[in-house]
């Protein structure tokens, strides 16, 4: 089964190769791929730019920078929170710590 096969392809092979030149062309047309929707120049909307050329304006940016910029905000505020509501604890342990006992 598999020599049929392997002569089936050989053959198949030989008939396009020994083919007119005029239906190569013809048949090298019909199997050229189209990229229809995969072609990046159709753009809605004005352009994207980077947050540091523009960074008043958070709606023009890529929506990549506004992702890492937000990211890095809520990253900041929270840790800023978190150390904020932790310091009064460590403080008053520090205190009692140090106060002579009678």
């Amino acid at each position: 089964m598999a020599a049929w096969t392997a002569v089936a392809r050989q053959a198949a092979n030989m008939a396009r190769l020994s083919s007119p030149k005029s239906s190569c062309s013809a048949q090298a047309a019909s199997l050229v791929h189209r990229r229809g929707l995969a072609v990046g120049g159709d753009h809605h909307g004005p352009p994207k730019v980077n947050f540091w050329e523009d960074p008043m304006r958070p709606s023009k940016w890529k929506q990549e920078h506004f992702v890492i910029v937000s990211l890095a905000g809520w990253g900041t505020l929270l840790y800023g929170g978190y150390k904020f509501f932790t310091k009064d604890k460590k403080d008053k342990k520090d205190e009692k710590v140090g106060e002579p006992s009678h």
